[in-house]
C-alpha cells in the first residue's frame, strides 16, 4: 500500500507557487551574515581543522561583509564531530550540524534549509579548488546579477591537476548531460558552489536526490526555469584521498539523470514558479523584439538555404510541386524547433507536441502561398526554368516568413505576461 501511495504521488504535478520576485543588490551595511560557507564532512578528521581555519582566515581577510562557516556532519564515526564543535567554540561566525545518515547532498540540503543568509555556497574539505575564486564565486549574487554562481574545471582560463582517469570520467559525465539533459552549464561536479537563498528555497524542495546527484539536480532544474547560473573558471588540484567510489557513484548518477529526464519530460516540474517577476529577464532586455527578428531572421535564412538545397535535389524527380512540399515540410520542422528555443527561449520538452502542430499549421500557411506562387508562374509563363522557379519561391518564403513570425509569435509561443497577478 505504500508503495502504491508513493508512485501515485510520483506522478501527480507538483503544485505552482507564485513567481519569485526579481533579483536586487544586498545592502552594502548588511547587519547580519551575508554569506554562509557550509563544509559537508564524513570522516574528515585529519582534513577538517586545517580547511575550517584556513577558510576562516581567508574570509576575515578577503570578504567585505559579514560571513558564517557552517559544518555539516554527515553521520561520522571518527573524531570528526568532537573537533567540528571544537572549532565552532574557538572561530567567531562557525556553527556545526550533525546529521544521522550520510549524504552530501543531505547535508547540503539540511544546512542550507536552515540559514538564514541571503547567499549560501559549499565547498569541498579537501580545498582542491582554490580559495581565491570563493569572492567572485559570490559577488554576482551579492550584486543580484545572478541566480546561482558555480566553479567551472571545464572551462577556458581553468587550471587543472589531476590524473588522466579523472580528467576523461568527468568530461564523459559532463558530456553525457549535455547529450541527454541538454545542459548548457560546463561543470555539474565541481565542489564550489553558491545561490542565492531565495532561490534555494524554491529549488530544494524540488530536488529529490540526497546524495552526489544533488549538485547536478539542481542546475538542471535552475536552468531549465531560465534562472540565471554563473561560471567562475577555478584553479584545482586533484585531492589524491578522495573517498568517492567512482563505479556505484557513476551509476547513481544515471538513475538520477533518467528519473529527472523522465519527470522533465512529463512536466512535473513547477518550473514557472522559478522565473523571475516583473520581467527580470527577457522582459527588461532593451532588444527584446529587436531581438527576436534578428534571431527569427537568422534561423529563417538557415531554413531557406535548407529548403532551396532539398528543393534542388528532389526536383527531378519528383517534379515541382512535391519537391516544394516535401522541402518545406522538412524545412519547417527544423524552423519550429530552432525558433522554439533560439528566438523565442523556451526550453525543455514541455509543450513541444503543441509547439509543432502550431507550427505545421503555419507551414501551411507558407505552403499555400509557395505553391500558389507555383502555379501562378506555371500559367502565366509555362516555359518557366529552374531558376526562375526558384527566384518565384524565395520571394514567395520571404512572404511566408514574414507572416510566420508573426503567427509564431501571437499564437504559437506567445508572450507569459508576469507583469500583474495571474487570474484565480
Amino acid at each position: 500500500m505504500r508503495t502504491a501511495r508513493r508512485s501515485a504521488l510520483i506522478d501527480r504535478p507538483l503544485p505552482e507557487p507564485s513567481a519569485l520576485p526579481r533579483r536586487a543588490p544586498l545592502p552594502a551595511h548588511h547587519p547580519d551574515p551575508v554569506l554562509d560557507v557550509v563544509v559537508p564532512v564524513y570522516n574528515e578528521e585529519n582534513d577538517l581543522e586545517p580547511c575550517v581555519r584556513r577558510l576562516h582566515a581567508h574570509l576575515g581577510e578577503t570578504f567585505p561583509y559579514a560571513f558564517r562557516i557552517t559544518i555539516a556532519d554527515n553521520a561520522s564515526t571518527d573524531r570528526t564531530p568532537l573537533i567540528a564543535a571544537r572549532l565552532a567554540a574557538e572561530l567567531p561566525g562557525t556553527d556545526w550540524i550533525r546529521l544521522v545518515e550520510k549524504g552530501r547532498g543531505r547535508a547540503l540540503h539540511t544546512a542550507w534549509s536552515r540559514s538564514p543568509a541571503p547567499v549560501l555556497a559549499y565547498l569541498d574539505v579537501d580545498l582542491s579548488t582554490d580559495l581565491a575564486a570563493l569572492l567572485p564565486l559570490v559577488a554576482p549574487l551579492i550584486s543580484g546579477h545572478s541566480d546561482i554562481a558555480i566553479g567551472t574545471r571545464l572551462a577556458r582560463g581553468s587550471r587543472v591537476v589531476r590524473g588522466p582517469k579523472r580528467e576523461i570520467i568527468s568530461r564523459c559525465y559532463n558530456g553525457l548531460l549535455r547529450g541527454t539533459l541538454a545542459v548548457g552549464f560546463s561543470d555539474a561536479q565541481c565542489g564550489f558552489k553558491a545561490v542565492r537563498r531565495d532561490v534555494a528555497e524554491r529549488l530544494l524542495p524540488l530536488v529529490e536526490d540526497r546524495e552526489w546527484f544533488f549538485d547536478t539536480e539542481l542546475l538542471v532544474i535552475a536552468e531549465r526555469a531560465g534562472l540565471r547560473i554563473h561560471e567562475v573558471p577555478v584553479d584545482w588540484v586533484d585531492d589524491p584521498d578522495s573517498r568517492v567510489h567512482i563505479v556505484s557513484t557513476a551509476l547513481a548518477d544515471l538513475r538520477g539523470m533518467a528519473r529527472l529526464g523522465g519527470a522533465l519530460a512529463r512536466g512535473r516540474l513547477p518550473l514557472s514558479a522559478l522565473r523571475r517577476s516583473g520581467g527580470d529577464l527577457a522582459g527588461d532586455l532593451p532588444t527584446g523584439l529587436a531581438r527576436q527578428v534578428v534571431r527569427f531572421a537568422a534561423v529563417g535564412a538557415a531554413s531557406t538555404l535548407c529548403y532551396v538545397l532539398l528543393y534542388s535535389a528532389l526536383r527531378p524527380a519528383a517534379g515541382a510541386q512535391a519537391a516544394n512540399a516535401l522541402a518545406l515540410l522538412a524545412s519547417a520542422i527544423a524552423n519550429t524547433a530552432a525558433n522554439r528555443r533560439l528566438t523565442f527561449g523556451v526550453q525543455g520538452h514541455g509543450g513541444a507536441l503543441r509547439h509543432h502542430l502550431k507550427g505545421l499549421a503555419t507551414f501551411l500557411v507558407g505552403l499555400s502561398l509557395t505553391s500558389g506562387s507555383l502555379a501562378v508562374l506555371h500559367h502565366t509563363a509555362p516555359g518557366a526554368g529552374h531558376r526562375v522557379e526558384l527566384v518565384t519561391l524565395i520571394v514567395a518564403n520571404l512572404a511566408a516568413t514574414l507572416l510566420r513570425f508573426l503567427l509564431f509569435r501571437a499564437w504559437v509561443f506567445p508572450a507569459r505576461r508576469t507583469t500583474g497577478p495571474s487570474a484565480p
